[in-house]
């Protein structure tokens, strides 16, 4: 698994708020559509920038509840909206929500059910959590849409094996849908959000992808550390010669508790 400390979350925060990431929050926060007076709950809210967000649209009369396992996340959430008095930040993870029987009107959580081993307990869960008619949004990528070029495809294949065992599971959109239906619950929409660079931006989802992959290779012996700086340094030459090509789709997965 990925450690998300300091470190990583000040990576994360670059690209998380570049065009690519802030086009995928806005996917999450539209299917959400949070109204003035809710009370949300933000799963996995990381450093709170849907947080800061969801606390905008529902207004000093709502109320805001982010949730995440992480110290250095938590804090650097509780930073970015200490204007915010709607917002609270505790200590949680997805399947077990320090939260009381329906108590939200609608949960949100963006690219953390892959890291889960029991999704259909953390859906459980945060239906819970809502009121009835009370909606979830799923939002997290499907790796089998995964494709990146490189002028060494058994080099890339290995770095993409590796970062494959940073989470639990890849195909959590496919599966999604069912678990919903299957425990009673009606699945509203799933909406696709395709992020593409044939250029290697600064504030892109590729070169934040780049630095996060070595780091994790080499960090867990997958790899030689002379590999991965290989694969990372042609990624960085195949942009300049114009070449660079990375494509990856998120879904959004949004549903309606039962009554």
């Amino acid at each position: 698994m990925l450690k998300f400390d300091a470190e990583v979350a000040r990576l994360l925060d670059n690209a998380y708020q570049g065009a690519d990431l802030t086009r995928r929050r806005q996917a999450s926060f539209d299917a959400l559509q949070p109204t003035p007076g809710e009370t949300i709950l933000d799963i996995g809210c990381g450093s709170g920038l849907l947080t800061a967000e969801l606390a905008r649209a529902v207004g000093e009369n709502g109320r805001v509840i982010g949730i995440d396992p992480s110290d250095d996340m938590r804090s650097a959430g509780q930073k970015r909206c200490q204007d915010y008095n709607c917002v609270e930040f505790i200590d949680g993870v997805a399947t077990d929500l320090p939260i009381e029987d329906a108590r939200a009107d609608k949960a949100v959580s963006v690219q953390v059910f892959e890291y889960i081993e029991d999704i259909a307990g953390a859906v459980s869960d945060a239906m819970r959590c809502l009121k009835p008619d009370g909606r979830l949004v799923v939002s997290d990528l499907h790796f089998g849409s995964f494709i990146w070029y490189s002028d060494n495809p058994q080099r890339m294949e290995q770095i993409r094996a590796s970062w494959d065992q940073h989470f639990a599971a890849g195909d959590v959109p496919a599966r999604l849908p069912g678990i919903m239906r299957h425990q009673g619950h009606h699945v509203e929409s799933v909406a696709p959000v395709t992020l593409t660079d044939h250029v290697l931006k600064p504030d892109g989802m590729a070169i934040m992808l780049m630095h996060l992959m070595r780091q994790f290779a080499i960090a867990n012996n997958h790899v030689e550390a002379d590999m991965a700086n290989d694969w990372f340094n042609e990624q960085i030459s195949l942009a300049r010669d114009g070449r660079f090509f990375f494509s990856i789709t998120q879904f959004v997965v949004s549903a309606r508790k039962s009554a």
